[in-house]
């Protein structure tokens, strides 16, 4: 599932030019990313979105770890979210030449590992413009 969040968060950069989620529950059964969009996602958007993760899945991509300093990942990453109390080495987590990212989590070795992505439901708050899209590997 961790790793699967990494694949869809760099498909949304690509397919909308959004950021990585804004906020994540990640749970073995199903899982659940916030986005902020411009738009309601139309179907062909979800099915596009659906399919394009799915797609990279299938590379069957390494999935491995580096770690860098804070310095080094400065000009790579977006750093707000470190915790103050972060050490100055920070780990990057990268899945194949798809997606880079600094995580802590727990990922696969390689995307054979993952399965199929199925998005479940979605909504959107527009008062907010927030999307939520909720999916579960199969």
């Amino acid at each position: 599932m961790h790793t699967t969040e990494h694949i869809v968060n760099r498909a949304m950069i690509n397919l909308f030019g959004c950021g990585r989620s804004i906020e994540a529950h990640i749970e073995r059964k199903k899982s659940k990313l916030d986005y902020r969009l411009d738009h309601c996602p139309t179907d062909d958007e979800v099915q596009r979105l659906e399919q394009t993760v799915n797609e990279v899945i299938g590379q069957n991509l390494d999935v491995s770890v580096e770690f860098i300093t804070q310095t080094e990942a400065q000009n790579r990453f977006d750093l707000t979210r470190l915790p103050e109390n972060a050490s100055e080495t920070v780990r990057v987590v990268k899945v194949g030449d798809y997606d880079e990212c600094l995580c802590i989590g727990l990922h696969v070795s390689n995307t054979s590992e993952i399965g199929t992505f199925k998005i479940i439901s979605h909504d959107w708050d527009e008062e907010r413009k927030r999307w939520r899209l909720r999916f579960k590997l199969e």
